[in-house]
């Protein structure tokens, strides 16, 4: 169940990204993960609000088979910031090595409840110069439209996300170690 995996994060045309974090729960269902201190070269707002930055944790929720993935975001001085869904192909798993692909389309669920779709002029774009097909391009819309409607809802996040806070993940990676 432990150890690192290697995530490689293609973005189309072009971009791949390689990030390593810690799996802390690994089951078919949910593949839980700590990106822990992450480096960025830019912090991430969302409305203005500082989500991510230099020394953040967030931990991933890979579902195995789902167009998407969810993230809890935090500060690096640990403080929840909020709940984000990367609309993606589906994850192939190789052992500690995964594959995936963005696919732009992102919902953010602020702790106050706000709801957004994020990223819709870089979709457009992506999806104008056909660096997605257009078949994919309505799966896309189809996963983002089902999250935010399931938001909505209060059906979404899944209760794992709740569950599995940034605590919870230091404790688990703590106890490997």
């Amino acid at each position: 169940m432990s150890g690192l995996v290697e995530i490689h994060y293609r973005r189309p045309p072009d971009r791949l990204q390689i990030f390593r974090q810690h799996l802390v729960w690994d089951t078919e269902q949910v593949k839980v993960t700590l990106a822990h201190e992450m480096a960025f070269e830019q912090t991430m707002r969302i409305e203005g609000k500082v989500v991510l930055e230099d020394g953040s944790d967030v931990v991933w929720f890979t579902f195995p088979g789902l167009w998407h993935d969810i993230g809890r975001f935090h500060r690096a001085d640990g403080t929840f910031t909020g709940i984000y869904a990367n609309v993606i192909k589906p994850v192939e798993i190789d052992g500690p090595v995964w594959h995936t692909t963005d696919l732009y389309l992102d919902v953010w669920l602020g702790p106050d409840g706000s709801l957004l779709l994020l990223d819709e002029n870089e979709f457009e774009e992506a999806t104008g110069k056909e660096f997605i097909d257009t078949p994919t391009a309505t799966r896309v819309r189809q996963e983002a439209d089902a999250i935010l409607e399931a938001a909505r809802a209060g059906t979404w996040p899944p209760d794992v996300v709740e569950e599995w806070t940034r605590e919870r993940a230091l404790e688990a990676l703590a106890s490997e170690g």
